[in-house]
């Protein structure tokens, strides 16, 4: 703002001198140092301020920013966990109702998934006509197995296992 060097400090201070006068001039000078502490001291709280104020309102954009990533995941979030929940219904009644249905029985194709195939009749042969488990589990004697799922696990509960 102002472009003080030394030669013009030198010069204003050579003229102070002769105005002021010798004995007035370290009190002029004391005042003046006061005067410029107490500017300093105002711009520096100024400043402090000025920065506060922009700290608070950058916070504040964070802060707003922060919320709505975080209602934007929450609802992304409940839309995938819709899309399970119904894709898991789906599938509950899918087993159900091929549960309800003892002429159907289950086997996995080469990519493992469910084929619905009609089981002989009932009567055909020595079997009590019930289904296979659905894993194809078979007897530790190597038999396959010829109780439902449900008997097997009552089967289990009786000899303590």
């Amino acid at each position: 703002m102002f472009d003080f060097t030394s030669s013009k400090l030198l010069l204003l201070g050579i003229v102070a001198l002769l105005v002021i006068g010798p004995k007035d001039l370290p009190a002029l000078l004391r005042t003046l140092g006061k005067y410029m502490g107490v500017i300093r001291k105002h711009a520096n709280e100024f400043r402090a301020q000025f920065e506060e104020a922009m700290r608070e309102t950058e916070l504040q954009t964070l802060k707003k920013e922060v919320e709505s990533i975080g209602k934007d995941a929450e609802a992304t979030i409940r839309s995938v966990e819709h899309s399970v929940q119904s894709d898991l219904d789906a599938a509950r009644s899918s087993v159900d109702s091929a549960m309800d249905d003892p002429a159907k029985k289950f086997t996995a194709d080469a990519n493992f998934t469910p084929e619905a195939e009609a089981l002989p009749a009932a009567s055909s042969g020595g079997a009590s006509g019930t289904t296979a488990p659905l894993n194809g589990a078979a007897h530790a004697d190597g038999q396959a197995a010829t109780e439902t799922p449900g008997e097997t696990t009552r089967a289990a509960e009786k000899s303590g296992a």
